[in-house]
């Protein structure tokens, strides 16, 4: 499942053509159609009529991601996205009371293992693998209460399509697209897997994400290089230092317990938003708000993650070393995305490295060809607190990471010092407009970012004075935030290179 990126300078970049498609997108009057609507449990509704098809996109936001997982339980709020498509305690089962009875045996068997596995060398390995059989035993028992895939098959069979959710270091969002008649199935459904949620199936669902975990991180030289050394060179407290996917050893730690302590402390109505955009009445949309989502109890605020790590002292590097295609990734600390600079530093990371015609891709691929690929971004590991401006490169065959980083190094160094010029200053707003108005021609696109920037900036109408924001921008502000963040020698740098004995193979 994908993790979104809201930012709209790392959109795909679109055509300059599109430009002229600006003057139909009246972003006042658009403002002016949003509803926003709040529940007493504090539950916020986020809603746009549009009655060109009869559609609607569905986004439910909550404001819990990786970041907020308990110490030891990394990943647990990707596990528990994972968890919420199996169901409910009226979806996904042919007898909940039996099922529950057999999920309590799993519990009761897995806190003995746990008991067991914390006595580490010491554990008894033959009562290990005991426990090990009665636990299979009793999943397979509440697996034949299990209606696989229900709640999935019930969305396609009423018309549903593209259902899904992604989960961030930030936050988790979940996706769905009905046709209008569906409005209150809609509301029926997502309220229930919210406020009942079964975590049935969980210990198979871990075997899932472990091998995820292995397909994407394990066994991927990017991922080694980003999860596995590059953020934790940059974070030594912070959470954006661990991998969103967690662990091996947490992922197969996993419990319902735990899960549950965590659900009942981040997925609180306050700290979810809904965006509905398509082909509603905003009364009705209320109506059935009240219905069914007012219905969930509600809960305190969770607590904030109060954790200000300090700016590295100094310039902090690794090496990986892996047969396979060397690369390498640097990256700065900058402030979040509620910071005024924000949008200077994604301009930033746009003329320096987004697409065929940025003056890193101009440079390394097209003239010097020292590289296959490179790229400059912004928001990684994630963008609600201080996080990372980023240069990843692929070096070619004939040149390699410390070839390539020299080049970057004197481009950076060159914009710290040097104006860009105003052409490309002009190209650069030109592909951020027309990538902020192809994400907001989606239904599904401008609900997402209208939730979005409700927790990310603290009001969803800041999302309707980003273009006023790229406008204003000029390149002496470019200038400065390059001075001011992209220190050379207050950087992280991750590489990853061939073996030694393989370097001149």
């Amino acid at each position: 499942m994908k993790q979104l990126r809201s930012a709209f300078f790392t959109l795909a970049i679109m055509a300059l053509a599109m430009i002229s498609s600006a003057a139909a997108f009246d972003f006042s009057e658009i403002e002016k159609q949003v509803v926003e609507y709040k529940l007493d449990n504090g539950l916020t509704i986020i809603m746009l009529p549009r009655h060109d098809a009869p559609v609607i996109s569905f986004v439910t936001h909550v404001n819990a991601g990786c970041t907020d997982d308990p110490m030891g339980s990394m990943g647990m709020a990707h596990m528990f996205e994972h968890m919420a498509f199996k169901g409910t305690e009226e979806i996904g089962t042919t007898d909940i009371k039996k099922e529950k009875k057999w999920m309590a045996e799993e519990d009761r068997i897995f806190a003995l293992i746990m008991e067991e596995r914390t006595k580490g060398p010491l554990a008894d390995s033959a009562r290990l693998a005991a426990l090990t059989e009665e636990l299979a035993a009793a999943t397979d028992s509440a697996e034949q209460y299990v209606v696989t895939n229900e709640f999935g098959q019930i969305v396609s069979r009423e018309g549903g399509v593209g259902l899904n959710a992604g989960t961030s270091m930030d936050y988790t969002q979940y996706y769905l697209n009905y046709p209008s008649n569906k409005l209150e199935l809609w509301m029926a459904m997502e309220s229930d897997r919210f406020a009942h949620p079964v975590l049935r199936e969980l210990f198979n669902e871990k075997n899932v994400v472990a091998e995820e975990r292995r397909s994407r991180i394990t066994s991927s030289p990017s991922g080694k290089l980003f999860w596995g050394e590059y953020i934790g060179l940059a974070f030594n407290a912070h959470p954006y230092g661990k991998c969103l996917i967690g662990e091996m050893s947490e992922i197969q730690n996993y419990n319902r317990p735990t899960m549950m302590k965590q659900f009942e402390t981040y997925y609180v109505p306050r700290n979810i938003a809904v965006g509905i955009v398509g082909d509603v009445d905003p009364d009705e949309v209320i109506r059935l708000a009240e219905k069914y989502f007012g219905k969930i109890k509600d809960r305190p605020e969770p607590p904030p993650l109060m954790i200000d790590e300090e700016y590295p002292f100094g310039m902090r590097q690794a090496t990986i070393r892996d047969n396979s295609q060397p690369m390498f990734i640097t990256g700065y600390r900058i402030p979040s995305v509620r910071h005024p600079d924000f949008v200077a530093l994604d301009a930033l990371a746009s003329y320096l490295g987004s697409g065929r015609t940025s003056a890193l891709y101009k440079d390394l691929v097209k003239e010097k060809k020292s590289a296959v690929s490179v790229s400059a971004f912004t928001g990684f590991p994630g963008r609600k607190y201080p996080t990372l401006f980023s240069i990843f490169c692929i070096p070619s065959n004939d040149f390699s990471n410390t070839d390539n980083e020299e080049i970057i190094l004197a481009e950076i160094e060159k914009v710290r010092n040097e104006l860009i010029p105003e052409e490309e200053l002009a190209k650069i707003k030109a592909q951020a407009k027309a990538a902020f108005i192809n994400t907001l021609g989606s239904n599904s696109g401008m609900a997402s970012q209208l939730v979005s920037y409700y927790f990310y900036k603290g009001d969803w109408r800041e999302l309707f004075k980003e273009i006023d924001r790229v406008n204003a921008l000029t390149a002496e502000d470019i200038k400065r935030v390059a001075e001011k963040y992209l220190d050379p020698d207050k950087r992280v740098v991750a590489y990853l290179e061939k073996p030694v004995e393989d370097e001149n193979n």
